[in-house]
């Protein structure tokens, strides 16, 4: 009975957010944005060409963001980061996001295709390892930043925390990405979706003990993510790792990558590097209007 009325009472929260003027607006974005990237789909799937990233000698003809980083750190400004897009996807998701970022002064940003049906976190996180290497070996960073969106951040911090990534990633930021699993995962129990269910063996071993993990997390969840299960569940809560979570209002599953509110706060964290890698514990809520 219990487990009922908790289930009555999380659909009507549900309903209400939704019907919420901030919910209407972030449903309203949501569809749009999910259009647009339909229409962007196809150029995302073909790999990302390799290519060198561009070294510049001279602050001329650059915009008063990009001058800044990399005057105030080029160690920042020019640490690789690189983007993991979530289940059936691919880089397009990215587009405004790694447009975004380029405008503030970072110069190297790489994303990274797994295959659309894949079938196991792990074997993805392997994937993903190796392309960590060597975006490495090529730019002669020993770290570099990790950006997953959906399960793209579950993939990012099976290798960070079960697979040494930490010696390799400094910062992990996650977007809508199912840590404690997703109640959703249930409508598909096969395959990858599978792993994704709360009581999987991926989310038991991230529940897991990780003492000495040197990566800094920072999770970005909303109350408008059809796609998590309970929403909370996109937190990092665990005693182990530096891990901040933001609370994003009124954006939904697909728009977290676009939305304003997130995108500042992103260049923000990347641009305040140190060599610990740590960021400030807790909970943090982003309140400003959305893009």
């Amino acid at each position: 009975m219990k487990r009922v009325v908790a289930g009555v009472s999380s659909v009507g929260r549900g309903v209400r957010t939704v019907l919420s003027p901030t919910g209407v607006r972030g449903t309203a974005v949501e569809l749009a944005w999910i259009a647009a990237h339909l229409a962007t789909y196809p150029l995302g799937v073909a790999q990302e060409r390799e290519r060198r990233a561009e070294e510049r000698f001279t602050l001329a003809g650059l915009p008063p963001v990009r001058r800044g980083l990399l005057i105030g750190d080029v160690e920042a400004a020019g640490t690789p980061i690189l983007l993991v897009h979530g289940l059936v996807d691919n880089r397009s998701v990215f587009t405004l996001l790694r447009r975004a970022l380029r405008r503030r002064g970072f110069g190297r940003i790489a994303t990274m295709n797994y295959h659309v049906l894949t079938h196991d976190v792990r074997a993805a996180a392997r994937r993903l390892g190796a392309t960590v290497e060597a975006i490495c070996e090529e730019t002669g960073y020993e770290r570099i930043h990790v950006i997953g969106h959906s399960m793209g951040g579950v993939i990012a911090r099976y290798y960070v925390q079960r697979m040494g990534g930490d010696a390799r990633v400094h910062t992990l930021v996650t977007l809508g990405s199912p840590h404690a699993g997703t109640r959703a995962a249930h409508l598909l129990p096969r395959g990858v979706c599978r792993q994704l269910t709360p009581s999987s063996d991926i989310v038991t071993e991230l529940a897991a003990p990780a003492p000495e993990c040197r990566t800094r997390f920072v999770a970005f969840w909303s109350d408008l993510d059809a796609l998590i299960s309970p929403k909370r569940a996109a937190r990092i809560d665990h005693p182990d790792l530096l891990a901040r979570n933001v609370f994003v209002p009124g954006v939904g599953h697909m728009s977290l990558p676009i939305d304003r509110r997130v995108t500042y706060e992103i260049a923000a964290l990347l641009a305040q590097l140190n060599s610990a890698g740590d960021t400030p514990g807790g909970t943090r809520h982003l309140r400003a209007a959305s893009g």
